[in-house]
């Protein structure tokens, strides 16, 4: 890699702040720098190929070289490079795209909101549980109930609905209109003897348990991804949504269903309520919504709380709320190309093709021996790594054992992300039976070079 003062790798040392890194480390090792895509793979500036295994950031499903959506965005830029949706105004691409999902949407939706970013689609949700009860006369009904383990987004409101210790310590979350219930990972959490179906009961009568402490006349909504991908691939128990939405309807209170990772088919449906039986009030949807190609993120509402927008703006003046870039044409364009294309391609077909093989090879590297279990669901899925089998002993967070694995991934031309104790898989949707094979061969191998390193006591 290039070290030269002049150096892009130098250059971004110098001068970009990156997210999710370790300031510290990252003045000394620095940046691998990404100069090209094709297909599902990517190249550094010195040529070295890579699986891209996370689909970037759960979000490049078309992988990294789709002319027809480069075209889209450049038709776009010669017609309407921009124009916004405030005050009335609209354009021809943000008009169909909104037609287009709410035709897709699993259940009756009204309108669509349209925002940049996943954070912003969960942050806008938020707010909207605030004005919808403002507007029935329950100012006391905005609590939100979110999930450990969940990840929503990291604006203000949205990293407080994300349940990840990391997203809150030293930046003084959750707010304090935010709670959260438990994690509805089985395999962690779930007791000796218990059984998924005890476990989902347990979850769900926690949530009751919660709502009844707190008053359900203070709980406005609660809001869950149906797999929780960025919190290790948690695939809820069998049963688990049905009785979580009893105890919601219970107490009326409003669903959010978080669509960011699961929708536009990694769950080997279109969204991962179909998946998973989830009738939410509200969705929320990004990444793959535009391939990764650009950044756009949705809302979609149903009708009553649209006509509680309609009551309260009409007494207010307006529904004081959007962003400069909301329904960008660009973006919205981009959009309805990709939805185009996996409609014409059947996407969705062959995820449900390759997914068996993906799922099947997932679970094969289950049983090595630093894997305490394989899971997943679709083309997503995990590996968390245990010290101990038999006991589920996790390793020292601070040995990092996971982010070596994702290092001797990389070494091997598979580029993954680790979080915590998970050894994560997501690539793009357009993967094939062979690049799969190809995928889980190269993270055996960095499985079994992790294996070494922790037999010799994980040398520096």
């Amino acid at each position: 890699m290039n070290d030269h003062p002049n150096s892009i790798r130098a250059r971004d040392i110098a001068h970009v702040l990156h997210p999710y890194t370790n300031a510290q480390v990252h003045q000394k090792e620095g940046p691998l720098v990404i100069t090209r895509g094709e297909g599902i793979y990517v190249f550094d500036d010195d040529g070295n190929r890579y699986i891209e295994a996370l689909a970037g950031l759960f979000c490049a499903s078309l992988g990294f070289s789709e002319e027809r959506l480069v075209e889209a965005a450049a038709r776009q830029m010669r017609t309407l490079p921009f124009y916004h949706t405030f005050g009335h105004k609209s354009n021809e691409p943000v008009v169909e795209l909104a037609e287009r999902l709410l035709a897709l949407a699993p259940v009756p939706m009204s309108k669509v909101f349209f925002a940049n970013s996943g954070s912003e689609a969960n942050d806008t949700a938020m707010k909207l549980v605030w004005y919808y009860h403002n507007a029935l006369g329950k100012p006391a009904k905005k609590k939100i109930i979110s999930r450990m383990k969940a990840y929503h987004g990291v604006t203000i409101a949205s990293a407080s609905l994300t349940g990840l210790p990391n997203n809150h310590r030293d930046f003084d979350l959750p707010i304090p209109q935010v709670l959260h219930t438990d994690c509805p990972g089985y395999y962690r959490f779930g007791k000796l003897g218990e059984t998924e179906d005890d476990f989902a009961t347990r979850c769900a009568q926690s949530l009751e348990d919660l709502i009844e402490r707190e008053g359900a006349d203070t709980i406005g909504a609660f809001i869950a991804e149906p797999v929780m991908v960025s919190g290790g691939c948690i695939v809820p128990p069998r049963g688990y949504f049905d009785k979580i939405q009893k105890v919601l309807r219970k107490h009326d209170i409003l669903l959010i269903a978080d669509e960011v990772i699961c929708g536009f088919g990694r769950t080997g449906n279109m969204f991962g309520c179909e998946t998973f039986g989830l009738q939410p009030d509200m969705m929320t949807m990004a990444k793959q919504l535009s391939a990764a190609y650009q950044p756009i993120s949705a809302l979609m509402i149903n009708e009553k709380i649209y006509q509680a927008v309609v009551d309260e703006s009409g007494k207010i003046g307006t529904f004081g709320h959007g962003f400069t870039y909301s329904g960008h044409p660009v973006a919205a364009a981009v959009a309805l190309e990709t939805l185009k294309i996996y409609e014409e391609r059947d996407i969705l077909g062959h995820v449900r093709r390759v997914a068996p093989v993906f799922q099947d090879r997932l679970r094969e590297l289950g049983e090595h021996p630093l894997v305490g279990e394989a899971r997943g669901v679709g083309l997503v899925g995990t590996m968390e790594l245990v010290k101990d089998r038999a006991s589920k002993e996790t390793f020292d967070p601070a040995v990092g054992v996971a982010a070596y694995a994702g290092k001797r991934a990389q070494a091997h031309g598979v580029i993954t992300r680790s979080i915590g104790d998970n050894f994560n898989f997501c690539p793009p949707l357009i993967i094939t039976e062979a690049q799969i094979n190809e995928l889980m061969d190269k993270a055996k191998l960095a499985l079994d070079d992790t294996l070494r390193w922790v037999e010799a006591g994980c040398p520096a």
